[in-house]
């Protein structure tokens, strides 16, 4: 590739703030998408998806590579995601199941559940470097080498409105997207640091603590194997709470024994062992593709141990992130530990989203 900005490049990347950054005449305000963060390098027919951790994905989306040479510039270096829709919302397990070693597999999904391009910031166009150049002057150029883009990739929208963004903030989750980025105008591209920030849900759910996992270190919580219970009484694995310091997994060691189960024996996750990937009820302990040479092994824990934590939204029936610690709930009782406690944001449509 004879590019200006070759592959690989490391994104730039936003941290966590928990409010909206009003604005000061410097910000723009986007969604913030739900999938695959991808740096697209075109020279010709030569394109090159490159990942967040600068492998490329070219193997796992030929559709978007064809995207690519039909709607971008022929020469250019383009930021963004790569998304899964499912009719108006994004599917991120869905998206996940196209990260697969088998190519026959890939072929098959490509054509079944093609991927789209997102994209929302220019790194290099031509001849030309932007690196450098102020994002305010990097999106409007972004926004007319989109300009005959089709339906495979996309420009995201944009609003120098902070009340805009916030009302994005709450109508958008319905599509699947999780909150909002924040970029300033006169900011350079600098990649693998962060200098933007980001907005995301925070809600809290009350679970059962149905298990635990062991710190890689040692005998200390890695860990928490959190439930919730369906409309039938059975109990379903929803993620994990995993962010202590190292003096909190040894103390949570202690307040978890009086639990401690001998086997597997009766415990709702006992049939965990026999779990595969399509499994309805998923449960910890199995191998997937994501997991191979890990250990996956949990410690059982007698059910009735219920924790109040704290996340943002849900991927079908799980947590999409880690959950985050926030009390016991001595004062609750399993059963109580519901899918009916979760929020369920209104639903939105993606294209109205696109088409801003």
């Amino acid at each position: 590739m004879d590019l200006p900005v070759p592959p690989p490049v490391a994104p730039m990347l936003a941290k966590a703030v928990k409010a909206l950054p009003a604005q000061d005449g410097t910000l723009l305000y986007e969604p913030k998408w739900d999938g695959f963060r991808c740096i697209v390098f075109r020279d010709g027919d030569t394109v090159y998806l490159g990942s967040r951790n600068e492998r490329p994905f070219n193997r796992y989306f030929p559709e978007l590579i064809e995207a690519v040479r039909r709607e971008l510039p022929e020469r250019c270096v383009v930021d963004g995601e790569i998304v899964l829709r499912q009719g108006q919302i994004l599917d991120f397990d869905a998206l996940q199941q196209r990260i697969h070693p088998a190519a026959s597999r890939v072929k098959l999904l490509a054509e079944r559940t093609p991927a789209s391009f997102v994209a929302f910031d220019l790194l290099a166009i031509g001849g030309d470097s932007l690196m450098d150049t102020p994002f305010g002057e990097r999106r409007a150029r972004l926004a007319e080498a989109l300009a005959g883009a089709g339906d495979r990739v996309r420009l995201t929208p944009v609003t120098a409105s902070d009340q805009r963004a916030g009302e994005w903030f709450e109508m958008f989750e319905g599509a699947g997207l999780d909150g909002i980025v924040v970029k300033r105008t006169d900011q350079p591209y600098e990649p693998d640091r962060r200098t933007m920030f980001k907005v995301k849900h925070e809600r809290t759910a009350d679970c059962v603590v149905a298990g635990y996992r062991e710190h890689k270190s040692g005998p200390v919580v890695g860990s928490l194997l959190l439930g919730l219970y369906d409309e039938a009484g059975v109990l379903h694995h929803v993620g994990v709470s995993a962010s202590f310091p190292m003096k909190r997994r040894a103390e949570l060691i202690e307040e978890l024994k009086p639990y401690l189960l001998e086997d597997l024996g009766g415990h709702p996750w006992s049939s965990w062992t026999s779990q595969d990937e399509n499994t309805a009820q998923r449960m910890p302990g199995a191998i997937s593709r994501w997991s191979a040479g890990k250990n996956l092994a949990f410690i059982p824990l007698d059910p009735r141990l219920v924790v109040e934590v704290a996340y943002d939204h849900m991927e079908g029936n799980r947590f999409r992130h880690t959950a985050q610690f926030r009390r016991w709930r001595t004062d609750r009782t399993p059963e109580s530990c519901t899918y009916a406690q979760l929020e369920t944001p209104v639903g939105y449509n993606l294209d109205d989203i696109l088409a801003r």
